[in-house]
This record gives C-alpha cells, sequence and structure tokens, in this order.
C-alpha cells in the first residue's frame, strides 16, 4: 500500500505528456496544411488538364475531317493516275501522310491527358481522405490535451457520479472542439471562398474592360456588389450565430424575434412561432444572455433531434419572475433514457440553477415536447 504520493513526479508526468501530445499535434497540423496546399495546386492542375483535353479533342476532330478529305483525294488521285502530274501525285501522298501523323500523334496527347486527369483525380480522392483524417486526429488530441490541462473539480462537486463528472467534462470540451471546427469550415466555405471569387472576379472586371468595353464591364461589376452582398450577409449570420450584437442593443424580446424568424428561413420544413406575455423590459445582461441561450438550446434540439413540424415559444415577463415555455410536436423521447442528448440537458439545467430558476422537461414518444423554465428576477 503507497503512503506517500509524490505530486510533483506526477506534475512532471503530465506535463511532458502534454508537451508529446502537443507536438504530435502540430506535426499532424502541418502535415494536414501540406496535403491542403497540394490538393489546391492539383484542382488548379486539373482544371488546366480538362482544358487542354478539350482542346485537342476538338483539334483531333478537325484532323479527322481533314484525314477523311485527304484519304479521299488521295483515292481519287490512285485511280486516276494519268491525269494528275508526278507533283501532283508526290503532293497528295505527302499531304495524307502528314495529316495521318497529326492524327496519330493527337490521339496519343489525348491519351496522355486522359490518363493524367484520370491520375489527377485519384490523387486529390486521396488528399481529402488525408485532410479528414488529420482534422478528425487534430479535434481527437486537442480533447486530450483540454482534458490533461483542465481541473474538473468544480464540476465534481455539482455531481457526485464520479463517471457522469469525467463524461460531462469532456463533452464539454468536444462540444467545444466541434463548435470551433463548424465556424472555421463555415468560414472557409463561406466568406473566405467568396473573397477569394471577389478578388478573381476584379481581376476580370479589368480584362473585360480592356477586351470589350465598358458596358460589359458594368455587368461584371453587378455581379460582383452581388458577390460582396452574399458574403456580408453570411459574416453577419455567423456573428449572428456567436452572439447576435442586438442582444445587447435591443434587449431580449427583440433578438428573439429576430432569431426565431431567421431560423424558420433556413428550416422551411419546421413552423416557428413567438408571442411575448406581459411587460417588454431590459434585464441584467447574464439573465438576457442565459435567457436567450436557453431558447436557441431547446430549439436547435427541436430542430435536430425531434423531426417536429411546428415550435411554440412563448416569453412571459412578470414583476418577480420571468417563464420560458418552448413546446413541439414532434417525435418525442422517454426522458427517463440518457443518452448522448441528455449532456445538453445537463447544460440547460446548469445555467437555470446559476439564475436561481427551475426547468421541467415534458416528452412523451409520439407527443412531443414541451420545456417550461422558470427564473426569478432580482428585485
Amino acid at each position: 500500500m503507497i503512503k506517500k504520493f509524490d505530486t510533483k513526479t506526477l506534475d512532471m508526468i503530465l506535463d511532458k505528456m502534454v508537451e508529446t501530445v502537443g507536438d504530435s499535434k502540430n506535426e499532424i497540423f502541418r502535415i494536414g496544411e501540406q496535403c491542403r496546399s497540394d490538393y489546391e495546386s492539383l484542382v488548379d492542375e486539373l482544371k488546366d488538364v480538362r482544358r487542354m483535353v478539350g482542346q485537342i479533342i476538338e483539334e483531333g476532330d478537325q484532323l479527322e475531317i481533314k484525314s477523311r478529305a485527304a484519304r479521299k483525294h488521295l483515292s481519287e488521285v490512285s485511280m486516276h493516275f494519268k491525269d494528275f502530274t508526278e507533283a501532283q501525285v508526290r503532293e497528295a501522298y505527302e499531304k495524307a501522310h502528314q495529316i495521318h501523323m497529326d492524327l496519330t500523334l493527337n490521339r496519343q496527347t489525348e491519351k496522355q491527358l486522359r490518363d493524367r486527369r484520370d491520375d489527377i483525380e485519384r490523387r486529390l480522392v486521396g488528399l481529402t481522405r488525408t485532410i479528414e483524417r488529420a482534422e478528425h486526429l487534430v479535434s481527437q488530441i486537442t480533447v486530450v490535451m483540454n482534458y490533461l490541462m483542465s481541473d474538473l473539480k468544480q464540476v465534481g462537486e455539482a455531481l457526485q457520479d464520479a463517471k457522469l463528472k469525467q463524461d460531462f467534462g469532456l463533452k464539454i470540451i468536444e462540444a467545444q472542439e466541434e463548435e470551433r471546427k463548424r465556424l472555421s469550415r463555415e468560414i472557409h466555405d463561406g466568406p473566405a471562398q467568396m473573397m477569394a471569387n471577389v478578388m478573381m472576379r476584379s481581376d476580370l472586371i479589368e480584362r473585360i474592360y480592356k477586351e470589350y468595353g465598358a458596358t460589359e464591364a458594368l455587368a461584371e461589376v453587378k455581379n460582383l456588389k452581388t458577390m460582396v452582398r452574399n458574403a456580408l450577409y453570411e459574416v453577419r449570420r455567423i456573428i449572428y450565430d456567436l452572439r447576435p450584437m442586438a442582444l445587447d442593443d435591443l434587449g431580449l424580446v427583440p433578438t428573439l424575434k429576430k432569431y426565431l424568424q431567421t431560423i424558420e428561413e433556413y428550416h422551411s420544413t419546421t413552423s416557428i412561432s413567438y408571442k411575448n406575455v406581459g411587460e417588454e423590459k431590459r434585464l441584467p445582461t447574464k439573465y438576457e444572455v442565459a435567457l436567450f441561450r436557453l431558447v436557441q438550446e431547446s430549439v436547435q434540439n427541436v430542430l435536430k433531434h425531434a423531426n417536429a413540424k411546428e415550435i411554440k415559444v412563448k416569453l412571459e415577463m412578470a414583476q418577480e419572475q420571468i417563464t420560458v415555455l418552448v413546446k413541439d410536436n414532434g417525435q418525442g423521447f422517454n426522458i427517463d433514457e440518457r443518452k448522448d442528448e441528455s449532456f445538453g440537458i445537463i447544460g440547460m439545467r446548469e445555467r437555470v440553477e446559476l439564475l436561481g430558476g427551475k426547468i421541467s422537461i415534458n416528452s412523451k414518444i409520439g407527443k412531443g415536447t414541451t420545456v417550461l423554465i422558470k427564473v426569478p428576477l432580482p428585485k
């Protein structure tokens, strides 16, 4: 039985583990970035090869026509040999031979280009898989590092079950990493790509103006404005998802209205209604943020898991208490059965308890779910 434990040695071991894991993460990240760079280069090369394949096919078609005409002429010369001079006969044979050689070379070039195109496409598939695996490994390693460096004692005081404490801590970290990865991809696939296209289109406008004049260039400028407007819309949407600025400027009620309208636009198969009862007033910042996040989490849970056609959100502000009701007509669930999604419910309960409130969740399979939140307001 060990009576004394050297905490300094344990700290040294943990520090070494974190350092080693961090180095591994950086190396995998560098591999992923190199693969991304190779991927982009291959994409550009593939565009060029496809363009060259199109050109060589078109040239081959023209050579095929010329070859048929040359063979036909050569056949006529052979049949009526005496009607042509020696120079004409030689020219006919040389021309037919040259066209045949050009056509043979064209077909060889086409085959080489097609083989190169197929090879690039296969390499792109392999690079895509490598990039995905690298992202997955970096995400997993980040979770391990955060867990190694985090202190779960405060969570342990709230959760008596040690296993649940460990799972909850990991779920929090995983959720943070998934959110960061989602945000990174949204920015990369949305505004970043759009701005790259804007740069390309701006260069194109200069060429169009020089080659076709101001009218064509003006039409391209209009297209460019539309692209910039779409990029601005995407940036604003991402910012809104992170934290709506209207929450600080206008307060809880107007921000909820706008948020639910926006969500309904993105999910056209689900109807979302909102009703506000009582006095519309500003609340302390922590209350407005917490209540907004609670409604947001509830609505997102419905959209992800409930397959509901209708969501009703009701907010009632009284003098001493605020009540939030989120109700849907989805498939429901067994509240006694713990699943991965239940960690989201635990997070909601934690947030409500920090405000000194209460939350109740009633659900039946096939009959939807009702979330009721009551939070006392400070005097």
